[in-house]
């Protein structure tokens, strides 16, 4: 946990949801855990306090009235943004959480969800960010890798590590899905065609 002027900093949690009964169930659930949660009930209102002072993780709504998710997504730089943002898709809606993904959401959520289930996504992904676990020996700096964000290359080395999707998204603290989505990526970006291709690659520039 972070520290500051000598005493733990307590983490804060973001939530945009144009629906109140969303914002009331995951506050509860988050200040329970210890958390400090803010909520906001439209995308501008929490463009304003982002650029001020970035919280310790976001959850954000796609569907809601005047700016929507994936706007608010390429509005903040999501994947240069400092802190993960979960979206809240509905269910069936996969499509939009893939392209979500795309612009650097850190994983998705989908409606209907348990609040509990949420915190615990939210609480293992800190974790696991603070602390940099599941690195590998390899190195993604070479001028192949420039093209992957942060969370990509994440995954690049838990993949190169041999972890499953499964193992993956545990250690990184996103869903199994949100892995094969960057995996995805991964190989469109640096060409492979394969899983053996993808390694090739990445031992030809290690």
């Amino acid at each position: 946990m972070d520290t500051e002027n000598g005493q733990a900093k307590v983490p804060t949690i973001f939530i945009v949801d144009d629906d109140p009964a969303v914002r009331d169930a995951l506050g509860v659930v988050f200040r329970m855990e210890g958390y400090e949660v803010v909520g906001f009930e439209n995308g501008d209102d929490f463009l304003a306090a982002a650029r001020n002072t970035p919280p310790s993780c976001v959850i954000l709504d796609i569907h809601m009235p005047g700016r929507s998710g994936m706007e608010i997504l390429k509005e903040v730089d999501a994947p240069n943004y400092p802190t993960p943002i979960f979206i809240i898709s509905g269910r069936g809606d996969i499509p939009t959480a893939v392209s979500a993904i795309k612009l650097g959401a850190f994983d998705f959520i989908e409606k209907p969800f348990d609040a509990d289930t949420v915190v615990a996504r939210v609480s293992d992904a800190l974790e696991k960010t603070a602390t940099n676990l599941g690195e590998s020996s390899y190195s993604f700096d070479g001028e192949v890798f420039e093209g992957l964000t942060p969370r990509e290359r994440d995954v690049l080395q838990q993949i190169t590590s041999g972890a499953s999707n499964k193992e993956a998204g545990r250690n990184l603290g996103i869903s199994p899905r949100t892995i094969e989505v960057h995996r995805a990526r991964i190989m469109e970006k640096l060409g492979a065609r394969n899983a053996a291709d993808l390694v090739r690659i990445v031992l030809s520039n290690n």
